[in-house]
Parts: C-alpha cells; structure tokens; sequence
C-alpha cells in the first residue's frame, strides 16, 4: 500500500490528494475522515474494505492533508467535489462513508447528490454538533469540545490557537497525543487503540492532517459547530447512521435526535461500542455498503 497520494484536479483548479484501498475493481466508495484525521484513515479500514470487495477512496479535505486550501468552504461545494472525484475514476454510481467529523459531509452528500449516482450513505458516529442550530449539540459534548463550539462562534482567534496546539502535539508528539485521546475514551476504543497498529494508523493519519498547518481543519470544524446549512428533516433517501452507545466523544443523545429527525434513517445503534465503531464495525458497515452498491 503506497502513501503517496494520488490527485484529482477540482475545476477551479483546487487539488484534491486521496488514497485508495481495498478491491481496485469493486464499488467505489468515497470516505469522508474525521478531524483531525486525513486520506490515511483508509489504512485503518482497508482490511475490512477488502473483506466486502469495494474500491475505499479516502480524499483530504480542503486545507487538510495534502489537498488545497479553500477559502470559502459549504456543505454543497463539498459534495460537488466527491462528484467530480467520482467522475475522476470513472463512477457512474458510488456510495459515501463519513466516521466522526467526517459523518455531517456524509449527510451533506445525501442532501445534496442525485440519489441515482449516490447509491449508499453512511454516517458513523457522526459529529452533528450544528445540525439544530448553532451548537446545538453543546448539552451533550464533554466540556473540552463544547468549550471549543463556543470559541468557534465567538472568538476565532482562540478556537485558531487550540486547534494549532492541537497540531502541534499531534505532529510532534504522536505517542503522547494518542494515549491522551485512548485515556479519555471509552472501554471499548481503548481496547482498539490498545493494537499498536490501530495505534500507529490513528496517530499518523491525525499527524498527516496538519502537515500544512491547522487552518484547513478550522475552517472545517467552524461549519459543523454552525448551524448547517441543509436540514437533515429534509433528507428522505436512506442514510445508514451509525452510533456506539459507549461512545464518550460523541454521545448516542446527539445522534438519536438526527436519526429521530431524518426521514431516511436507517438507525444502528450498537450496545457497548464506542467512538471507533468505524474501526470496530467495519465489516458489517461496508457489508451494507457492498450490498447496496451491488443491487440492481
């Protein structure tokens, strides 16, 4: 598996970097990661991409990774971008996964995708800290994130400060970053994290997202703390949402009430599991994916 990225051109001229992983002539499904994190959170789920026959495409988002930065990030940009990936490589039809942070741009999609091309959705453990509202998730978040919500809404010099601290001990001090994350999970994902290979994967992958600074995952981070832009009680295509009911960073209240408020839905809760179920239920989430891709 190369880590080189390969690179789709935007038609403003924005490079796109993603890695790719699993079966080359499966279905494609393109991976939204979480924040911070980057394309390599494909490393994490390739065995189980593989497992399910399907072509797994991880692409950075804008200013993250090796992708360009982008002034003027939407919701609806987005999901222009994970079309023109999709031509990119020759899809007609393709599905989308988003784990954490990654999961609201996974709804984007299915808000703003003709469901023709778009044939699966998936949002796992979804960060939906704005999707009633500005904050709306704060009840629910642990002190640390909910704090970091009110510093994206009113003082952006020092949500920029946090997040480039963040990006500093991710870069420079990825072992001490990593146990701090493990330290304050959940039983569950600190058993996953306790692999040294799920470990090392983690860690790089969160390193690689500010390899040109934090103001890409600022500007990302900034949207899902804002109210979105797309009701998701609009949505009536399937959309797969999954959630641990251990999950300590992002707890099942938040979730239950998007799955609660979206038509689509498609609910699995999953008793015990926490934050990493992307990592821990990959077999059975990219089973769904593979089946739905491969019906008529």
């Amino acid at each position: 598996m190369t880590d080189s990225p390969q690179t789709v051109t935007a038609p403003d001229g924005r490079t796109l970097a993603y890695l790719e992983v699993g079966e080359p002539d499966g279905p494609l499904v393109i991976h939204n990661h979480g924040g911070p994190s980057s394309r390599l959170e494909a490393r994490l789920l390739a065995e189980a991409a593989t497992r399910n026959g399907l072509r797994l495409v991880c692409v950075d988002r804008p200013g993250m990774g090796q992708s360009s930065p982008q002034k003027d990030r939407t919701y609806s940009g987005w999901a222009d971008d994970l079309v023109t990936i999709a031509d990119a490589l020759g899809a007609r039809e393709f599905g989308v996964t988003g784990w954490s942070e990654g999961g609201p741009w996974a709804l984007a999609a299915a808000a703003y995708i003709d469901p023709a091309r778009l044939r699966h959705v998936s949002s796992i453990a979804p960060g939906s800290y704005g999707a009633f509202g500005d904050n709306s998730a704060a009840q629910y978040l642990s002190k640390i994130d909910a704090f970091a919500g009110s510093l994206a809404l009113r003082f952006k010099p020092g949500f920029r400060l946090m997040y480039a601290a963040l990006g500093l001990s991710a870069k420079r001090f990825q072992d001490s970053f990593v146990k701090q994350v493990r330290d304050n999970a959940s039983a569950y994902d600190q058993r996953l994290l306790s692999d040294p290979a799920i470990a090392k994967g983690f860690g790089d992958t969160c390193a690689e997202c500010f390899a040109h600074g934090s103001d890409g995952l600022v500007r990302d981070a900034e949207l899902l703390y804002r109210r979105w832009a797309f009701d998701v009680k609009n949505i009536e295509r399937p959309v797969h949402l999954w959630q641990g009911l251990d999950d300590a960073l992002v707890p099942d209240p938040i979730n239950k009430a998007v799955a609660d408020a979206m038509p689509g839905t498609v609910w699995h809760p999953v008793d015990g599991a926490g934050h990493f179920i992307a990592v821990g239920c990959g077999d059975d989430i990219f089973a769904i994916a593979a089946k739905e891709l491969r019906s008529p």
